[in-house]
């Protein structure tokens, strides 16, 4: 009989009773292989052997020696064939948003399911990017086919272009709104169009489907 492959999955975080716990939750899944577990980016680099390479790293942000910034970052021009999908323990826009620069394909709130972790994992796996409530299945589908993602950004203005590079900063929507010279009534129109353009639902969104398009330079 025809056995599914298994998913090979990494977990690294610095919290060693989630960490466990994470691991004995998806040592129940016939869809997923854990090869192994790390406190910090550096014993992560430690335990990646070439020959068996996971295929998604789940990654806490904050930890000591090398954080989830630095290791993603590492991971993505050392191993960029591995997924990395960020665990944040708070729905905040500055650390995601963070980590989908240094090259973090979604996030996903450590408090989730474990049935929502374990489709978030097959979902990065299969596509490289993992989006839940933040944006739709319009922009899903823009991602895995650049033709209708051409069409999606000949739809943004010079302005709206401009607002987006800004949203992948640390900046608020005033301060944007500062430094385009424009009110700040005026800055909330360009979110509001973009959010219904794209049926986005959050900045983070807006993030994500900057960076996927080329919109920003990092």
């Amino acid at each position: 009989m025809w056995k599914k492959k298994k998913i090979a999955i990494a977990i690294v975080d610095d919290h060693t009773l989630f960490r466990k716990g994470m691991i004995s939750l998806l040592e129940e899944s016939d869809e997923i292989d854990i090869l192994f577990d790390a406190s910090n980016g550096m014993e992560m680099i430690t335990m990646l052997n070439k020959e068996t390479l996971p295929e998604v790293i789940l990654m806490d942000i904050n930890m000591p020696q090398m954080d989830g910034y630095e290791s993603t970052k590492w991971l993505s021009s050392t191993y960029p064939q591995i997924r990395v999908l960020a665990l944040s323990m708070f729905d905040e826009d500055k650390p995601i948003i963070e980590m989908l620069r240094s090259g973090a394909g979604g996030y996903l709130l450590k408090e989730s399911k474990t049935s929502d972790l374990i489709t978030a994992i097959k979902t990065i796996a299969a596509h490289g990017y993992f989006m839940n409530n933040l944006v739709s299945g319009k922009l899903i589908r823009s991602l895995q086919d650049n033709g209708s993602s051409k069409n999606l950004i000949q739809e943004i203005s010079a302005n709206e272009r401009k607002f987006l590079e800004h949203c992948c900063s640390e900046f608020t929507y005033k301060e944007i709104a500062d430094k385009m010279n424009l009110s700040p009534h005026t800055i909330d129109n360009y979110r509001e169009s973009l959010f219904q353009k794209f049926e986005i639902k959050s900045r983070t969104g807006l993030v994500l489907f900057a960076l996927r398009n080329d919109l920003i330079k990092l």
